[in-house]
């Protein structure tokens, strides 16, 4: 049983890097990151207030209003995270993307483990988690400094060119995927803004994942239901990015949500929300089972391999971005390091 919770935790990271990946679809189909954002998140939340109900947890929410508000802040966390990776993914790729994310991750969780912010246990600092941390670092490093273009597609399948969006203009055929020439060419400085200001965004949007974590599970001992706790946090997700999506509009600083072309989209673009769901509710319920530290440490690693896969094949409509040497060794030392970091 215990392997079973294990493998469950390295399966959920694995989600992470699939949600991005397919949230690249619905961006495509409604036009917007931020549209794509709030739709994937409402599908995520309605269908955690289906588990809620069906685990008889809903009547938790009632308690709410006795909460500290910073225990509902959880939630803001998402939208940042999952448009990061609408616009990350098809410019820098699934696995350099990821990279990112998890080295966010790794140092933010460093940050309220060593300092025992958030209600965080204070954790010393020990050679592991240095040698960890400098792996992740050096892992990322040589992963950014490896990008290569996208692979081109072959002239006989090319496709046409989609509109341009947040998501850099990604274009689909029936099997592997390039993006508009633009992207490829140019990726990272896409909408004038240059490599490293996404490179920091994919830092930051994975650094606020540890904190999300650290804010939900005080509210989980608030309303003691995870679902319900996951509901939640996933309500103020959806809230933020629709306020968002509503300000840019008035702005005239994004393109208006069509719905339309959501009937031509696969239907396995419909996934990003299930997957969300099913990491927060997953890593909810294999906490205290197998600990904190041997869940992120193999969510990350998931997350982390299932992005290379994705990258190197071009699944899931995504630019082929093979696995080479440099690309590989940087993967190594990401996984290297997080458990570095986790386990010692």
């Amino acid at each position: 049983m215990h392997a079973l919770f294990l493998a469950s935790a390295l399966l959920v990271g694995c989600l992470l890097a699939v949600q991005a990946s397919v949230n690249l679809q619905l961006n495509k189909a409604v036009g917007t990151p931020y549209g794509a954002s709030t739709l994937q998140l409402s599908v995520a939340t309605a269908l955690l207030a289906i588990l809620a109900v069906a685990v008889g947890g809903i009547g938790a929410v009632h308690l709410v209003p006795g909460v500290p508000a910073w225990h509902l802040l959880g939630g803001l966390a998402s939208p940042l995270y999952i448009t990061s990776g609408i616009l990350l993914f098809p410019r820098l790729g699934a696995l350099a993307a990821a990279g990112l994310f998890v080295t966010g991750q790794m140092f933010a969780s460093l940050g309220l483990d060593l300092f025992g912010l958030l209600g965080i246990t204070r954790k010393p600092l020990s050679i592991g988690i240095a040698l960890g941390a400098l792996a992740v670092l050096a892992g990322i490093t040589v992963i950014i400094r490896g990008q290569r273009p996208a692979a081109a597609p072959a002239p006989a399948t090319a496709p046409a060119t989609a509109p341009a969006t947040g998501s850099a203009g990604a274009t689909a055929s029936g099997g592997t995927t390039t993006v508009a020439a633009p992207a490829a060419t140019t990726a990272g400085r896409s909408g004038g803004f240059g490599n490293g200001g996404w490179i920091l965004l994919g830092i930051i949007a994975g650094g606020v994942l540890p904190v999300q974590g650290a804010v939900n599970a005080a509210l989980r001992k608030d309303i003691q239901q995870p679902i319900t706790t996951a509901m939640i946090s996933f309500i103020v997700a959806t809230v933020t990015i629709a306020v968002v999506l509503i300000v840019l509009l008035a702005l005239r600083r994004t393109p208006r949500p069509q719905l339309a072309p959501l009937g031509t989209m696969p239907w396995w673009g419909w996934l990003g929300g299930a997957c969300a769901a099913a990491y927060v509710t997953a890593t909810f319920m294999l906490i205290p089972t197998i600990g904190a530290a041997t869940t992120v440490a193999l969510t990350v690693t998931g997350q982390q391999v299932a992005s290379a896969v994705i990258d190197n094949y071009g699944f899931l409509r995504l630019p082929r971005r093979p696995l080479t040497p440099p690309r590989l060794t940087g993967l190594a030392l990401l996984i290297v390091g997080s458990v570095l970091v986790q386990l010692t």
